[in-house]
């Protein structure tokens, strides 16, 4: 039987470094599908499709992913 030492506080951790990008497009898909899902029992449900028009303003009528989105709404 192999017997182990404590850690002790000079003993270096590894550590693992990684990169989340989390934007405002992220947050408002995050947000959406929150509040479709907290209406699920009425038959809400989310879909996997994104339409995303990252730089374009909402405001903005012309924009690429408006015209597929508009078309798959039933």
């Amino acid at each position: 039987m192999s017997r182990q030492t404590p850690r002790t506080a000079r003993q270096e951790k590894t550590i693992v470094c990684c990169a989340i990008e989390f934007n405002s497009l992220d947050a408002q898909r995050l947000s959406g599908e929150n509040n479709v899902r907290s209406q699920e029992g009425d038959g809400w449900r989310v879909i996997p499709d994104l339409y995303d028009d990252g730089g374009f303003t909402g405001g903005n009528m012309d924009r690429p992913a408006l015209r597929p989105m508009l078309t798959g709404i039933v």
